[in-house]
């Protein structure tokens, strides 16, 4: 990744995968200030030689570095369907790296710390998916050691979108309550006011766009079935979208205002 000294984006979206985004975000992503980067957190090359993951089998890749070759070229005919600047964080996914490695992109942390005030932060909520959640943490992290304000988060999709009360008014309030959807949802209250800002069920254009942009990602799709069926229905888990802004509370509850960058 080679980055200039200050990134010129208005909106960045972690995206841990190379999916990510485009499952999660491709009906809000226009309206959202530009230019915006997808940056794809696990973007990296597996090491040479690698065998297919369990994942990327399924996928009917032979070795690594094959799925990462054709995932990377998928991901940038979505972004530039989508209108974004495709960024690469080189760092490999889970199953290709040495056991107890953990997320360690300290280029992302690099990143983060670059960009411009007024930058926008957008990190997956994390539902049920411990990559998407070490994503979403390292950037709160980073971002509070720099003094700017948290990422917003949006709900990771189809994760989040299996909540059976996920495309009504009462989602948000169903996530508060949920053990089987909600945990990272519960996990950001305890420490933050969270606060609903983008929130939207596509249209018919809208979904036929978004379609176009997750189909893109074709090799991936096959591996999503096991664990969430027809996902791609038409009014199924992707057709909301959802983005919250978190405040931290300080011990007292109240809402910690301070300076900030952003």
């Amino acid at each position: 990744m080679s980055l200039p000294h200050t990134p010129p984006w208005r909106t960045v979206i972690l995206s841990p995968h190379f999916d990510d985004a485009a499952l999660s975000l491709a009906g809000l992503l226009p309206g959202l200030p530009g230019p915006t980067a997808v940056v794809t957190v696990h973007g990296g090359a597996p090491a040479p030689g690698a065998p297919a993951s369990d994942w990327d089998d399924l996928g009917g890749f032979s070795t690594g570095a094959q799925a990462h070759a054709v995932r990377r070229a998928e991901d940038a005919r979505s972004c530039a369907l989508l209108g974004v600047e495709q960024v690469t964080i080189d760092h490999p996914d889970g199953p290709y790296l040495d056991s107890g490695d953990g997320l360690r992109p300290t280029a992302l942390d690099d990143l983060l710390r670059s960009l411009a005030p007024g930058t926008r932060v957008l990190a997956p909520l994390g539902t049920n998916q411990r990559d998407h959640r070490a994503v979403r943490l390292r950037a709160m992290r980073v971002l509070a050691e720099a003094g700017a304000p948290a990422p917003w988060v949006y709900a990771d999709l189809p994760y989040t979108g299996h909540l059976p009360e996920w495309d009504t008014e009462q989602a948000c309030e169903a996530l508060a309550g949920s053990e089987a959807y909600g945990l990272a949802y519960q996990e950001l209250l305890r420490d933050h006011d969270v606060t609903l800002r983008h929130e939207l069920r596509l249209t018919d254009e809208q979904w036929a766009a978004k379609r176009a942009a997750v189909l893109c990602h074709a090799s991936q799709l096959a591996a999503l079935v096991p664990g969430h069926g027809n996902f791609l229905v038409r009014n199924g888990p992707l057709r909301t979208e959802r983005i919250w802004s978190l405040e931290p509370r300080d011990p007292t509850g109240r809402a910690e205002r301070g300076p900030s960058r952003h």
